[in-house]
């Protein structure tokens, strides 16, 4: 089966075509830009429908990946990860491509309170997003629960965490998503038979998760990695923050408001 994979030249999109051919997927890349992996690749913008029906043609699923990828001006976030998404959508639908993993944020749920201790916040925790790019992840979200109830796709929408190799931070003891764990998550959504419409947290099986694993294991997803094996390797945790007990962390903050946001310098 081919799997097309958006925003294959990202960070999660090259670690994907390394670890998902393995598990038996036939991979093609879209992206803007060029990306060194060795699968399938074709260069064009989410925005241009034609280039998109090229890139559906053939394929079974749908991996999306592509978008901005972190906080920004509205323009940005609007072009890419709302109309970006909106087309998409509406190329799998053309090209009768039912299943589509969606690569949603826990900062679509920023504002969420964490969970008292022993406690963990269900995957379909309602939306509280922390930034504008939250609330893009939010409007993917609604988006993909309308082209299932409308059109009978099958999506799973991952909330994912702290993407990294090695956890970075205090904070990502929590949240950490290794690469294989990732590659696990994408492939278990891939081929289950229960997927209608679902909301996955995404992240690893870290001793001080608070973040339920139920959605994830409904759809047979099982995760092996654990941040706390890699707590040693981390940087001081520093002075605690009273953002330390949002979902989004430092994303919650003053400094990731519209005006701030919108004068800093690019990039």
């Amino acid at each position: 089966m081919t799997v097309l994979v958006t925003g294959s030249a990202g960070k999660i999109g090259q670690s994907l075509a390394r670890t998902l051919p393995p598990l038996g997927w036939q991979l093609r890349g879209f992206d803007r830009d060029r990306s060194p992996s060795g699968i399938e690749q074709l260069q064009g913008e989410i925005t241009d429908p034609g280039a998109l029906d090229e890139a559906m043609a053939g394929v079974r699923a749908v991996v999306h990946l592509a978008g901005q990828a972190v906080e920004a001006p509205w323009p940005v976030i609007r072009e890419a990860n709302l109309e970006g998404t909106f087309q998409v959508f509406e190329a799998a639908r053309r090209a009768g491509v039912r299943r589509l993993v969606y690569a949603s944020s826990n900062h679509a749920t920023g504002f969420t309170p964490r969970p008292a201790d022993g406690c963990e916040l269900p995957a379909d925790t309602p939306p509280r997003p922390d930034t504008l790019y939250g609330v893009s992840k939010a409007f993917g979200e609604a988006l993909a629960r309308y082209y299932v109830d409308r059109y009978g796709m099958q999506v799973a929408c991952l909330r994912i965490g702290t993407f990294a190799d090695t956890p970075p931070d205090a904070r990502s003891q929590a949240t950490w998503l290794s690469p294989d764990d990732c590659a696990r998550l994408v492939d278990a959504c891939l081929r289950t038979a229960r997927l209608g419409f679902a909301i996955v947290w995404g992240v690893s099986a870290n001793s001080d998760r608070w973040w339920s694993a139920d959605a994830g294991a409904a759809l047979g997803y099982r995760p092996l990695d654990d941040a706390g094996r890699h707590r040693a390797d981390q940087p001081p945790a520093g002075t605690p923050r009273p953002s330390d007990r949002l979902v989004g962390g430092a994303f919650t903050e003053a400094s990731f408001g519209i005006d701030e946001v919108a004068g800093r310098e690019p990039g």
